[in-house]
């Protein structure tokens, strides 16, 4: 398989496609182009008398490549793989069984369109595979890069007004820390899709060299997503709590958001319970509040605030089942300052 995937990569780039040609799809174009394929081959394949029987194969093939970019991630180069070879056979088994004559124009009209995606999705491929290279060789897996320039221009904390550090992932990046909390001196290191050991790597440069009273820690959903295990996510969040805590700063860790599926009828991709099981949810939530109880840590819980009767996130409180929108953001605010507070709040205050 892996010989196959680096001669796919070396025939496309042979191509000389630039790189805006290699762009990959976005995750609704992947789901949307899958799906239109794997329409045209059934179609298509009444247009000769033994097409149907002989490309059934194929056909579920690309059926079940689309099932898993579906419920896996729109970008997993391995359907991705299996998509792109099945439907380079199916054209090939069409071009070469006869056909009746004279040929269905529609059907003539329909192949043509579905050479056209198969073209596409050589690109996508190309550009996933040049993606993860990248990745694997890049000399800033933790993107440190990210947030250099605006640690090197933030000044020291000021007296009177406690710096926190908010680390993790989406959810924090996309949180406008200066609208919910005016005036504070609350830092947003938050970056789309990291994991937790990512976040670790981050603690230097993005927590520690910034001298704040606590940092607020909000990760682990794209752990579960990934399929990290439990006992590596918790790991990793046992040494965030102890880098902080010699540091003298104090660690505060907050639930998991629960995740729904309430709104994949508006893109399947918001079908979020697949990728984040809401029992994993749970079992690292209920590790998190063990930890902090065992630790002295305060635990934000944001989970029991956003969680519905059935068990999910609230359907207005996100618009794609998984990242807050403003309803989501305006109820968490009220949760983590409450916990900050707490945290921060003298050692006698605390104990009352």
């Amino acid at each position: 398989m892996r010989t196959g995937l680096v001669c796919a990569l070396g025939c496309l780039l042979a191509l000389g496609l630039t790189a805006q040609e290699r762009a990959p799809m976005s995750n609704r174009e992947v789901l949307a182009t899958c799906e239109r394929a794997a329409n045209l081959v059934e179609s298509t394949a009444t247009a000769a008398p033994d097409l149907v029987r002989a490309s059934a194969p194929l056909a579920e093939n690309v059926r079940q490549a689309c099932l898993s970019l579906r419920n896996v991630s729109p970008q997993h180069a391995l359907p991705t793989y299996t998509l792109l070879t099945n439907l380079r056979a199916y054209l090939a088994l069409a071009d070469a069984l006869p056909k009746p004559q004279p040929v269905n124009a529609e059907a003539l009209k329909q192949l043509g369109e579905l050479r056209d995606l198969t073209v596409r999705w050589e690109t996508h491929f190309t550009a996933l595979l040049e993606q993860k290279e990248f990745l694997l060789r890049h000399p800033d897996r933790d993107n440190l890069r990210r947030y250099a320039e605006a640690n090197r221009k933030l000044g020291p904390p000021q007296p009177g007004n406690p710096r926190v550090v908010f680390l993790g992932d989406s959810i924090t990046d996309g949180w406008r820390l200066n609208e919910y909390f005016p005036g504070r001196d609350f830092v947003n290191r938050g970056i789309s899709g990291q994991i937790t050991g990512e976040m670790l790597g981050r603690m230097k440069a993005d927590v520690i060299d910034l001298k704040p009273a606590a940092v607020l820690v909000l990760a682990g959903t794209n752990d579960i997503a990934r399929g990290v295990e439990l006992t590596t996510i918790q790991n990793n969040l046992t040494m965030i709590a102890d880098l902080a805590e010699f540091h003298g700063i104090k660690p505060l860790f907050a639930s998991l958001l629960p995740v729904s599926d309430y709104h994949k009828d508006k893109n399947p991709a918001f079908e979020q319970t697949r990728r984040r099981p809401p029992e994993l949810i749970r079992r690292l939530n209920d590790w998190i509040k063990d930890f902090c109880r065992r630790r002295n840590f305060v635990y934000v819980d944001y989970y029991s605030h956003m969680v519905d009767g059935a068990g999910y996130l609230k359907a207005e409180l996100a618009d794609d089942g998984l990242h807050p929108n403003a309803a989501g953001y305006r109820l968490m605010a009220p949760v983590a300052l409450e916990a900050i507070e707490k945290a921060l709040a003298p050692a006698a205050r605390r104990r009352r």
